[in-house]
């Protein structure tokens, strides 16, 4: 019967006979070891269209098994074995290596689901070594997210920042991203979150973006998403006009005054503002002080905002420090009445301040009044940043403007002096 069966010939310029779409006739095979993924079209073949009508078929048997090669999918192939059980497979080229797949047995896969995974690993081997796109796995939503690995990305932050950063996600972040897939987040979303914030809440999202932005960026090292794809990345925040308040000459003496005043009956929170403005120290700096980091002539502070740090003393500082009263069992320099934490300071400083007709000084001013103070005394501002403990100069920076009328002050007294030299009056 197979010496009967005639085949078809594959047409000049095809590496396999066009489909005939007939299942009926198919002709003999030729040798499996000629190095090409199908037959050579000079040789005659067994082919057929290979459906389920012609697995279903009574093929005939030999000694040895034969194949029978498909006339619309190159590669794709029926088996058939001297037992009289037929096999679907697909025979492929991967890196110069022939290979040989079978994707079962015609009485388990249908012709269908042969064709279509046969045509799936002629695809991968054809786009073997091309980019491929990340595939990311299934992802938890954010807030299942947060709860799971929330120790992980908070273990490095201060405590301080831990408790800033849970409520800013509580407050802000969960309401809208909580429910959302971790990979689902995109630049759309956030930028919707962005615009609900403006007119009045810019500061909100200011201070929120760095907390959503840390954890999907904790989210791509775990491979929750691809990597690269944080949509808070290059997300404008909104401009604000800086926050700077200087302290002038006659509010200097307003404060002066005020802390006099409330000596008697604040003696521990004056001590506070005192140290303050001979130190520019920040707030939980002087606030959360110990005796033990007190080393004249400066405080050895272990931990700050930028990590370990030297508050140098001047005499006025010293003097303050040596007027506060130590109590026994407790290490605060300035504790509460029960001497179980630190002193509660901002709501006295609230009152504080209107007492001074001073209601928009912030703790923090003093600070810059600080920094103002001394740029008009001609402290270069590398010294000021060592003073304020400045990590990066550019920190400093922001403060260089306050130079311009010592300049050019020095600029008037230069000009009189080579005025006066060069015989001109003014």
């Amino acid at each position: 019967m197979l010496a009967t069966l005639s085949g078809s010939r594959a047409a000049d310029g095809h590496p396999v006979p066009q489909n005939q779409q007939d299942s009926a006739t198919f002709g003999p095979s030729p040798a499996n070891d000629d190095g090409l993924m199908v037959p050579r079209r000079h040789k005659p073949g067994r082919r057929a269209f290979l459906d389920g009508n012609f697995a279903r078929r009574k093929l005939p048997l030999a000694v040895s098994e034969y194949c029978i090669w498909d006339t619309e999918l190159p590669g794709f192939g029926l088996r058939v074995r001297p037992t009289g059980r037929y096999y679907w497979f697909v025979r492929l080229r991967h890196r110069g290596k022939h290979r040989r797949i079978t994707l079962g047995c015609t009485d388990d896969v249908d012709a269908v689901l042969a064709r279509t995974q046969a045509r799936r690993l002629l695809a991968e081997v054809a786009l073997d070594g091309l980019p491929k796109r990340t595939v990311v796995k299934a992802t938890p939503i954010l807030s299942d997210f947060v709860e799971t690995y929330w120790g992980d990305i908070a273990r490095y932050w201060k405590p301080s920042t831990q408790k800033r950063n849970l409520g800013a996600w509580e407050r802000e972040l969960l309401p809208i991203f909580g429910a959302i897939r971790v990979a689902d987040i995109i630049p759309a979303d956030v930028l919707r979150w962005r615009d609900s914030l403006a007119g009045g809440r810019e500061v909100t999202f200011n201070r929120t973006l760095p907390v959503l932005a840390s954890l999907l960026k904790y989210a791509e090292q775990l491979r929750l998403r691809r990597k690269g794809s944080n949509p808070c990345r290059g997300m404008s925040r909104y401009k604000r006009p800086p926050c700077e308040r200087y302290l002038t000459p006659l509010e200097y003496r307003r404060v002066g005054a005020a802390l006099r005043d409330a000596e008697a009956s604040s003696p521990g929170e004056v001590a506070i503002v005192r140290l303050l403005l001979y130190t520019g120290a920040r707030i939980s700096e002087i606030r959360d002080l110990r005796w033990e980091w007190v080393k004249p002539p400066h405080l050895a502070l272990p931990d700050s905002k930028t990590g370990q740090k030297t508050v140098w003393l001047n005499s006025q500082a010293l003097a303050v420090l040596e007027a506060v009263p130590r109590h026994e069992g407790c290490s605060l320099v300035f504790p509460n009445k029960r001497g179980t934490g630190s002193l509660a300071f901002q709501s006295w400083w609230e009152r504080f301040r209107r007492t001074c007709a001073l209601p928009d000084v912030r703790v923090h001013d003093l600070r810059h009044s600080f920094a103002s103070t001394a740029i008009m005394d001609n402290v270069p501002l590398a010294t000021i940043g060592k003073l304020l403990g400045h990590a990066l100069p550019e920190t400093t920076a922001k403060y260089a403007h306050l130079s311009d009328d010592v300049i050019g002050d020095a600029a008037q007294r230069i000009s009189g002096s080579l005025a006066q030299a060069i015989g001109l009056r003014l």
